[in-house]
């Protein structure tokens, strides 16, 4: 068992003296430990917060396999929620984190008033309907459930996924932040909202339920074979990044690791362990 339990207590009790710490310019602060030049202190290992599955295990790879070739120390710390590893990267508890994509980023910066920029894309997780009552959409009849997640972007996503594919139909131009009140036909299904980490635990309580790519996999679902629906990969703006507070992305820690995160390596490790269910999607992220 993980003892992500503990690292998360850890760091939301510390959070507030951490943010006081920052304003301080002490030790704590990233800022202070920066050479002459600005690009970070080499000497020091690179922390970065993660989602256990894929992005741990993606970042545990480069750090067994590839970071010592690149004088890299790299230092992997997992999160199970969608919050703690931003706001941990904003007041510097950590030095990046990796677990989002850019609509998601955007809406937490705006909404907590965060300095969050991505630095490089590296996969892509398809988002995935399931179920263990129906064997497929046409089974999906007026009366039955659906568990969404309920943050934001990734509700909207899921919303657009369940239109995309004739379950619910979404008011005209309404997007990736499409709300449950955005629905202009439900076809009598109703929609129970929830964390997003947590909805793979309803899948038995529900008649089926839009999965994160991520949350899918550490529950033993294989999005390739298991969905009863799923995203296309082409042209979906829902690539997971490396991402850093704004300022540190010159840090020569960081660029370290988004080369190697982009490199030959970490493309067959994701194609050779994820076999579809998690795709590679290297390069700069769309502005």
């Amino acid at each position: 068992m993980r003892n992500n339990i503990k690292l998360i207590a850890g760091f939301a009790a510390t959070t507030a003296l951490a943010l006081g710490l920052t304003a301080c310019g002490t030790s704590s602060d990233p800022s202070s430990t920066k050479d002459a030049a600005g690009s970070g202190d080499t000497s020091k290992a690179l922390v970065v917060a993660a989602s256990p599955t894929p992005h741990a295990d993606i970042l545990n790879f480069v750090k067994d396999k590839l970071a010592a070739k690149e004088g890299l120390k790299l230092e992997v710390k997992e999160f199970t929620d969608y919050v703690l590893p931003n706001t941990a990267t904003q007041s510097g508890q950590v030095d990046a984190n990796f677990f989002q994509h850019k609509p998601y980023l955007d809406d937490f910066n705006l909404k907590n008033k965060t300095t969050i920029v991505p630095v490089v894309n590296v996969h892509l997780e398809p988002l995935g309907l399931y179920s263990k009552k129906v064997k497929s959409l046409k089974d999906i009849k007026a009366g039955q459930t659906i568990a969404v997640p309920n943050d934001t972007t990734n509700g909207g996503r899921a919303l657009q996924l369940l239109a995309e594919n004739g379950l619910i139909t979404l008011k005209a131009g309404v997007g990736t932040n499409a709300k449950l009140s955005d629905i202009t036909d439900k076809k009598g299904l109703e929609f129970k909202e929830l964390e997003a980490a947590t909805v793979p635990r309803a899948l038995n309580d529900v008649d089926a339920a839009v999965i994160n790519g991520n949350y899918a996999i550490e529950a033993k679902l294989e999005p390739a074979k298991d969905a009863i629906a799923l995203e296309k990969a082409e042209n979906n703006p829902y690539a997971n990044f490396l991402a850093v507070k704004e300022g540190n992305e010159k840090d020569a820690r960081v660029q370290k690791l988004a080369k190697l995160l982009n490199s030959p390596e970490v493309k067959k490790y994701i194609e050779d362990t994820y076999k579809g269910s998690v795709t590679p999607a290297f390069g700069a992220v769309a502005k």
